[in-house]
């Protein structure tokens, strides 16, 4: 087994990061979106979980379900067609975890649930079988603010690359319609920072999150700052 180059310590905060096999397209639709945004809620739980015995067959809204104790906390995230971005901690202590006497980090139980549980929605609705992502999950530690920061507009950036895709390289070209763009792509958190209303506000916790952003306006500053900085 490959050892990870960034070994995942509790109390500490990461990017992780996966994509497609052979960078294929992981969300073919609207409801392959739709649903990896409820895994990364129903899967962050402290339950057994299964997406037709816990939802479906009992005909609840993912975002309803009562997981009990979150696995980890995710402070921003992005999905793109081919790959996705999480920002995670477990830095809140868990009596529940210590009690289970587990060896496993947080984390790599979270990314176990959440891409299993996608993986078997994918090919069961494209009849497909095997592996859907490439290889284990990637995770980057983030040592301190400057890192945090970039990371955290990094994420919220990243759809711009379907509009153009040479942007981090060349800086954009158009800057109203980048930020357009943004407020269209409701694939990422940038929709519950900008403070809008909607039931994936339940994947955020960012309680375990310094509060870089304190309010919408710095928020919105922030990523216009950062849009202007690659433009030149």
């Amino acid at each position: 087994m490959a050892i990870r180059k960034s070994p995942l310590v509790d109390g500490e905060y990461y990017h992780i990061y996966n994509r497609g096999n052979s960078k294929q397209k992981i969300f073919l639709d609207k409801e392959d979106y739709l649903h990896f945004m409820k895994c990364l809620f129903t899967c962050n739980s402290s339950k057994k979980f299964k997406f037709r015995d816990n939802i479906v067959d009992i005909k609840i809204d993912a975002f309803d379900f009562e997981k009990g104790e979150s696995l980890v906390s995710i402070g921003a995230w992005v999905l793109m067609p081919n790959h996705f971005h999480l920002y995670l901690t477990n830095s809140h202590q868990s009596d529940w975890w210590e009690s289970l006497g587990s060896d496993k980090n947080r984390i790599s139980e979270f990314m176990r649930k959440l891409l299993t549980a996608y993986t078997l929605y994918f090919n069961k609705k494209y009849k497909r079988t095997g592996s859907l992502f490439e290889g284990k999950f990637k995770s980057v530690h983030i040592e301190d603010d400057i890192q945090a920061k970039y990371l955290f507009s990094y994420i919220h950036l990243n759809p711009i690359k379907i509009i153009q895709r040479n942007w981090k390289e060349e800086g954009i070209k158009d800057l109203q319609k980048a930020l357009d763009f943004l407020d269209k792509y409701k694939w990422s958190s940038y929709f519950d920072y900008k403070g809008i209303k909607r039931k994936e506000n339940k994947i955020l916790n960012v309680v375990d999150f310094p509060k870089y952003f304190s309010n919408i306006k710095d928020f919105d500053k922030e990523i216009v700052e950062w849009l202007k900085y690659k433009n030149e």
